[in-house]
């Protein structure tokens, strides 16, 4: 009798904390929001690129592209955490009446969504740097000093967890093949002893 309590108390609490991965999907939809917000200050910065087309510089034009580069990076960010995470942690999404599902969605594990939120990072500091160095009379050494660090950080971040992930698959992948076979082999030895 006692079991069977523990049992059913058990099951109640690995219900619970399985239903509980709903509670991100307000998160995601909170990022898909800001997308929107993200959309409003793309179109301002492209109406204010747009309308100073003719007066502006030239830099002050490769500016205001980049900062759209800088946005449409980051909105391509979001999409990949919204989607990548939800599949991940929440629920599978059926996919299978869209036509134009992209590959990607639905085949990112959380390694490779790792690597992919990091890669994006390492773009919008790469243009963030651009940018200060295309208006360098404006930006003290300090600042281009710490943007550069920052940026080196990045970069080293991503590609050290590259390289872990890979030697972690690769470990893995030829840890699992001889594993299999020496079980076979020497489990008759262990029980001959």
């Amino acid at each position: 009798m006692w079991q069977a309590i523990t049992s059913k108390v058990e099951d109640a609490m690995e219900t619970v904390i399985f239903a509980s991965r709903w509670l991100l999907a307000p998160f995601y939809l909170g990022l898909a929001v800001s997308l929107v917000v993200l959309l409003i200050k793309f179109a301002g910065e492209l109406f204010h690129i747009a309308t100073h087309a003719f007066t502006a510089t030239e830099s002050e034009v490769i500016l205001g592209v980049l900062a759209l580069v800088d946005l449409t990076f980051t909105g391509s960010l979001i999409i990949i955490v919204i989607f990548s995470g939800y599949e991940n942690f929440v629920s599978k999404i059926d996919h299978s009446g869209h036509r134009d599902w992209p590959e990607w969605m639905g085949t990112i594990d959380f390694s490779g969504l790792k690597l992919k939120l990091l890669s994006s990072i390492v773009a919008i500091s790469a243009i963030q740097l651009l940018k200060q160095f295309m208006s360098i009379q404006n930006v003290s050494d300090r600042e281009i000093m710490w943007l550069v660090i920052v940026h080196v950080v990045f970069v080293v971040s991503s590609v050290l967890l590259a390289l872990s992930d890979r030697i972690s698959a690769h470990s893995n992948g030829h840890s699992a093949a001889p594993d299999t076979s020496s079980a076979a082999t020497t489990e008759p030895t262990k029980a001959g002893h």
